[in-house]
Parts: C-alpha cells; sequence; structure tokens
C-alpha cells in the first residue's frame, strides 16, 4: 500500500511539476470561458480550476487526470443561475457531489462495460472536433497575425522534442510566444480580455439559500444532470488515460472522488466540474504519470492568478488556441478513420452517429446515449435471427423442428412464422437444444405454437430446455413441460 502512494506521488517528480505547470496555464482560458458561459464571474470557474484538481489529487481513482470547469457541466447551468442565480449553483453543485459519491457507493462505474469501443471512439472524436471548434473565434477573421502566432506555437510544440525532451513543449511554446508578442507590442486578444481577475483565494461559505423542499425540488433536476454527465463524462475520460498510459485505475473511486471535490468546490464558491479529456491529454502527453501533477496543475493556477496575474493576463489567446489545437489533433483517433471501411458498418454507424450528435447538440451524454441506443438495436437485429430446421419421420408421421438461436422479444414474430401448422401429423417434436428462451414473449410465442398445433389435433412434445430456459418457462406457464 505505501509502495503504491509513493510511487503515485514521487514515482515521477520533475515531469509531473512540468506538466502540472503546462495544465495550469492552459485551464485559466477555459475556466473563465465556461464561466462566462455558465453567467457567473470568471473567478468561480478559477475557484473551481483550482480547488477540483487539488481534493481530486488526493481522493480521486485515476492518477494524473485532470478534472476543473468543463464546458459540458456549464451549458447545464445556464438556465439555473438565470432564473435563480449563484446561491442555488452552488448548492446545486454539493448535491451534484453528494449524488456523485452515492454513484460510487453502489459501483455504477460498472456499467460501463455497456459501452461499445465505436461509442468510446465516437466519444473521442467527437471531443476532439469540439476542442478545435472551441478554438475558431480565437484563430480565424482576425488577421494573418494571428495564425502566425498559433502556427509559430504549434511549430515549437512539435519540434523543440527533437531538441530536449527536458522541459515539455507545450510550456516552452507558451513562455516563447507570451514573451515574443509582450516584446513585439503586438495588439492582440490576450487571456486578460476575456474577463477581470482578482487575486483572493476562496473562502468557506455555505449557500445562502432556504433549506426547503421547494429548493431542493429546484436544485434536484440540475444536480442530477450535472451527475450524469460529470460522471460519464469522468469515467470515459479515465477510461481514456488508462489506454494512453496502459495502466488501470479504480472508478468507482474516482466517482466519489468526483463527488467529495464538488463537495468542497460549492462550499468555496465554485461551480460543477468533472474530468476534462483535453487538459488530461496534455497532462499526459508531457509526462504526467502520478498524482502530483495534478496537485501542481491546481495549485500553480491559484499561484499564476494570485502572484503573476499580471503576467498570466498577457498571454495571447492565439498561443492557447494553438495548444488546444495540438490536444485536438492528439486526442482524435487517426486509426478510425484508417480502418472506416474494415471495421462492421454496424459500428462504422454508432461511432458516426455519436460523433454528429455530440458536434449538433454540444451535449456529451445525449451522443454517448444516443450512440449505445444504435449500438443496442444492431446488437438485438444481429441476435434476433432464429434459424429453424425441420426433420420427418414418415413411419411415425412425426417431425422434429430444430430450433437454433435465442428466443426474445425481437425474435419470436419470425419464429411464429417458420411452422407449417397445416401439415397433417401425428407428432410434432420442438428440439431447443440450440437455442435459449429470454423472456415471457418467448414463452408466449411457444404457447401459440403449441395451440396452433394442437387445434390441428397434432400433439407436441418439447425437449432440450437448457437449465435456465426451464425455470422461466416453468415460472410463466405451469402447464409446459420439458421432457
Amino acid at each position: 500500500m505505501m509502495q503504491e502512494i509513493r510511487q503515485e506521488w514521487l514515482g515521477n517528480v520533475k515531469a509531473d511539476i512540468l506538466a502540472g505547470i503546462v495544465v495550469a496555464l492552459a485551464l485559466i482560458p477555459e475556466a473563465i470561458a465556461f464561466s462566462i458561459i455558465a453567467g457567473v464571474d470568471p473567478m468561480v470557474g478559477l475557484y473551481s480550476s483550482f480547488i477540483i484538481p487539488v481534493v481530486i489529487a488526493f481522493v480521486g481513482g485515476r492518477p494524473g487526470m485532470i478534472s476543473a470547469a468543463t464546458g459540458a457541466m456549464a451549458l447545464l447551468m445556464i438556465d439555473l443561475v438565470a432564473n435563480h442565480g449563484l446561491e442555488y449553483l452552488l448548492a446545486a453543485t454539493i448535491l451534484t457531489g453528494v449524488l456523485q459519491i452515492v454513484f460510487g457507493i453502489f459501483k455504477l462505474a460498472r456499467y460501463m462495460k455497456f459501452i461499445p469501443r465505436s461509442v468510446m471512439v465516437g466519444f473521442v472524436n467527437a471531443l476532439a472536433i469540439l476542442i478545435f471548434e472551441a478554438q475558431i473565434p480565437y484563430l480565424f477573421g482576425q488577421g494573418w497575425v494571428i495564425l502566425a502566432i498559433a502556427g509559430a506555437t504549434l511549430a515549437i510544440i512539435y519540434l523543440f522534442p527533437y531538441l530536449s525532451q527536458a522541459i515539455p513543449s507545450t510550456l516552452v511554446a507558451i513562455v516563447v510566444m507570451t514573451a515574443i508578442v509582450m516584446f513585439s507590442d503586438l495588439n492582440v486578444f490576450t487571456v486578460g480580455d476575456m474577463g477581470s481577475l482578482t487575486q483572493t483565494l476562496p473562502v468557506f461559505l455555505f449557500p445562502q439559500i432556504p433549506l426547503t423542499y421547494e429548493t431542493l425540488t429546484i436544485i434536484f433536476p440540475y444536480a442530477l444532470s450535472l451527475t450524469v454527465v460529470g460522471t460519464l463524462e469522468s469515467l470515459l475520460t479515465a477510461a481514456i488515460v488508462d489506454d494512453m498510459t496502459d495502466t488501470d485505475s479504480n472508478k468507482n473511486k474516482e466517482s466519489r472522488g468526483q463527488g467529495i471535490a464538488n463537495i468542497v468546490t460549492g462550499l468555496f464558491g465554485g461551480m460543477a466540474g468533472c474530468a476534462m479529456i483535453g487538459q488530461s491529454v496534455i497532462n499526459v502527453k508531457s509526462g504526467a504519470r502520478g498524482r502530483l501533477s495534478t496537485l501542481v496543475a491546481g495549485s500553480v493556477l491559484m499561484l499564476l492568478i494570485i502572484l503573476l496575474g499580471h503576467i498570466v493576463i498577457q498571454i495571447p489567446m492565439a498561443v492557447l488556441a494553438g495548444v488546444m489545437v495540438m490536444v485536438s489533433i492528439s486526442t482524435f483517433d487517426w486509426n478510425s478513420l484508417r480502418t472506416f471501411l474494415i471495421v462492421p458498418a454496424t459500428d462504422t454507424a454508432v461511432m458516426v452517429v455519436t460523433v454528429v450528435t455530440v458536434v449538433l447538440t454540444h451535449d456529451l451524454s445525449i451522443g454517448v446515449f444516443a450512440g449505445i441506443l444504435l449500438s443496442a438495436m444492431f446488437f438485438v437485429s444481429k441476435i434476433s435471427k432464429i434459424d429453424i430446421d425441420s426433420k420427418l419421420d414418415d413411419h411415425l408421421n412425426k417431425r422434429t423442428y430444430f430450433i437454433n438461436g435465442q428466443l426474445f422479444f425481437a425474435s419470436v414474430t419470425d419464429s411464429l412464422q417458420a411452422f407449417d401448422y397445416k401439415e397433417e401429423l401425428q407428432e410434432v417434436e420442438l428440439d431447443f437444444t440450440n437455442a435459449h428462451i429470454w423472456d415471457d414473449s418467448a414463452v408466449e410465442a411457444m404457447e401459440k405454437i403449441i395451440s396452433k398445433f394442437e387445434e390441428s389435433g397434432t400433439e407436441v412434445k418439447i425437449f432440450g430446455l437448457n437449465e435456465a430456459s426451464t425455470l422461466l418457462v416453468d415460472k410463466l406457464r405451469n402447464k409446459l413441460s420439458s421432457h
């Protein structure tokens, strides 16, 4: 246990610290932007992006993953803030944390196994597109100088590693390009232009709202939406970081950790947050692997605001946009394009629908659920194919039907039409050796088959039912027995 803790905190100190500094710089403009989306003061998002990483570093289940204020969560807060104000948002943030802890206690993360890989790929690709899309206002329509700054930033990011890998190239790019812009006295859009920064630490303050049932009815729907979206995005991001680092993580612990972080955030004036795939990719690509990187990211962000706020506000948005373009390129699963025509068409369709839905709605949860639903429909369609063969015994005037496949609500309609009820027979045998009965629709279909044959004066015998199918049939139709 102690060895594991030591490895998570001290196994990669230099890279974790440097990566955390890079992430802190990348967090600032996004935290401000997400605050503006939600309709709150920029410091609310910054407090959230300081508190959540610091707390999650200690209680999260995925070392090296970055959690903070996110766009997906901010979009869900707009109406609550507009109609009821900041205090209700803070209360909803605390309730979100409580619900996430409940999710973790009941180990709901195990349902991650029901998310197909095609949905995961679609989720990743949609995020990459959204990350790039978010940079367009800072890159285009402002002249060639902005594009040159972003291009130079990308050039440093990709070329500097050939000179040295001792310092993350993203950090070098941010420092160098900011210095060039400052000393060149170029008039470009900067972090400071996005919102004013106050050099004060967050303070503990319980939301000033009435503790009544009416308040609960106001904040609960928002808290539930934030919980579902935040937990889903966090667990999917954790799975992606698992793949990138070839390590495993405790998803239920991560859910509980996200909950604890959001409770603390709400009590210190921050908005609800969750894992950020863009910053997590920056962190991992910069060499981070441990919890120290997450702690450094949150701590340095606040130090930058308090001690170096006058410098931070001068970082050109074009530089940070260049960094985020790199993130979008790194995030996108380019292999999915190379295998587009190789994988089954249904998998491709699920991936495309997930991407399109997320991009159009800007809601990750809707896209993921759309992908899961479509994938489930394709799966049901595939396994609903029933193969029924038969063999006639002229001597005994008996026909044996061999049923092969899964009998359930989606397959029974076709199975009913596969029998010849008008054939004059003494006896019919139904062989279920290679079949499985899943639900009451299948049992009802069996009843209809038996009834139709008996109406023609044909005796029906059933055999080959496995144990699970026999138990279900006995429960739903006592008069049916296997032989």
